[in-house]
This record gives C-alpha cells, sequence and structure tokens, in this order.
C-alpha cells in the first residue's frame, strides 16, 4: 500500500507542475500569435519569475526537508533512503497545495456570491463604471 501511495505521490508531483509548466508556454504561445508580440519577456515577465519563484521555494523546502529528514534518521539510527523521503516531501507538499487551493477556491467562490460594494472583486464596481459611462456617452450624444 505504501508503495502505491509513493508512485502516486511521485505521479502528482511530477504532473501538476508539468501541466502548469504546459498551460504557461501554451499561453504565452497564443497570446504571441493571436497578438502579435515578439518580446517575451517584457510581455510575460510576471508569470515566468512566478513560475521561477515556485520552483526555486519548492526546491528549498526539499533542501530544508532532506536536512531534517536525515537527522532525523541518524537520531534513530536509520538510514536515510530516498524513497522513503520522497513519500515524506510528496505529503508535506500535497498537504501545502491542498490548504492554498482551499484558500484560493474559498476566495473565489465567496468573492462570487457575496459582494464588498466598490472592491475590484466586486462586479457592482463596473456596472457603476458602465452606468457613468454610459451617461457620458448620453450627454456627448445630446
Amino acid at each position: 500500500m505504501s508503495t502505491l501511495f509513493g508512485i502516486l505521490t511521485i505521479a502528482v508531483m511530477i504532473l501538476v507542475p508539468a501541466y502548469l509548466i504546459w498551460v504557461l508556454v501554451k499561453s504565452i504561445q497564443d497570446e504571441r500569435r493571436s497578438s502579435n508580440i515578439k518580446k517575451v519577456w517584457t510581455n510575460f515577465a510576471l508569470s515566468i519569475v512566478l513560475c521561477a519563484l515556485f520552483f526555486l521555494s519548492w526546491g528549498a523546502q526539499a533542501a530544508a526537508q532532506w536536512r531534517t529528514f536525515v537527522q532525523e534518521q541518524r537520531e534513530h539510527n536509520q538510514p536515510a533512503e530516498s524513497g522513503e523521503f520522497i513519500v515524506e516531501f510528496g505529503q508535506s507538499t500535497l498537504e501545502n497545495w491542498q490548504s492554498e487551493f482551499l484558500q484560493l477556491f474559498s476566495f473565489v467562490v465567496l468573492a462570487a456570491v457575496f459582494i464588498h460594494r466598490g472592491s475590484s472583486e466586486s462586479k457592482d464596481s463596473d456596472d457603476r463604471m458602465e452606468a457613468k459611462i454610459d451617461r457620458i456617452v448620453s450627454k456627448l450624444d445630446a
């Protein structure tokens, strides 16, 4: 059972980042084609930097967790096996991702359901802006 969990953990840890990178690259390519954009860095730096920061922080988490794992194994006179570490690292990574996705999902759903008048997430600010524009246009037409 733990082998199955290990394989599933590794698969998720490979497939999710691979999918995210694929979506990022495809999105940049599609936008470059449709808008005839030449400069990638100037127009997509935010996405590229956030992607790099994600992998840097994930690597730093792996290094820090590996050090802790090795210390714990030494304290118990156990060899530090990479297979056990990968499962432990995968578990902590997936727990972290789960909490972040839950937080983001909650915000998206609550922002869609509830309104805080005037906030950038609220539709009312767009409605008010459109109404003002319509009034200006009607005065210009008159």
